[in-house]
């Protein structure tokens, strides 16, 4: 299989030249780690928040906001899984930009909400890739027969339900090894 180049905007921790990351399904990313903290605090009575570690107290602090994530995420895992197999797992792939265009877009758009943002670097990969509008997973699904919908539309790549021009997001498996650091940004 040939090897294709992305572009990644890194905001979770700082990347370096050579670093290869696995994604497979033994490896999950931030969002499988972020979901399953929704469920775990979903099964528990919370006794104090002084007992929370800082991904819980995010999540708890605004927790209908992270169980509609949780819940479109499962939705959208759930069709993949039954219905388009072949595409790599939100949960275990790594959000990237066909372009570096693209990718400083989403670097811009992450600063302006306050996210942090270390680096955008080139990727190198030989992995399953899927891209998709990214609308089709952001809004705030009122019930759980429309988070099925907009999931079919996400991976048969229909256009979005709110008629908006599409916002693609590429996400890819399997091995991937930083090649390039292309830009740093001052945290």
């Amino acid at each position: 299989m040939s090897k294709n180049k992305f572009y990644h905007v890194v905001t979770e921790k700082p990347m370096h030249l050579g670093q290869v990351i696995i994604f497979d399904n033994e490896h999950e990313n931030a969002v499988a780690r972020r979901i399953n903290k929704v469920k775990r605090i979903r099964e528990k009575v919370v006794n104090s928040i002084d007992d929370m570690d800082d991904i819980d107290k995010l999540i708890y602090e605004d927790f209908e906001k992270w169980s509609n994530i949780a819940d479109r995420e499962i939705a959208l895992e759930k069709i993949r899984k039954e219905e388009f197999s072949d595409y790599p797992s939100r949960m275990a792939c790594l959000y990237v930009s066909t372009s570096l265009e693209d990718a400083e877009k989403w670097a811009d758009y992450f600063i302006s909400v306050g996210r942090s943002t270390y680096q955008i670097v080139e990727l190198e990969n030989d992995g399953n890739q899927f891209t998709g509008d990214a609308h089709n997973c952001w809004y705030e699904c009122p019930s759980e027969d429309e988070s099925y919908i907009r999931a079919r539309h996400y991976w048969n790549r229909k256009p979005n339900l709110k008629n908006e021009a599409p916002i693609y997001e590429t996400i890819i498996a399997g091995r991937i090894k930083v090649i390039k650091i292309i830009k740093e940004f001052r945290i």
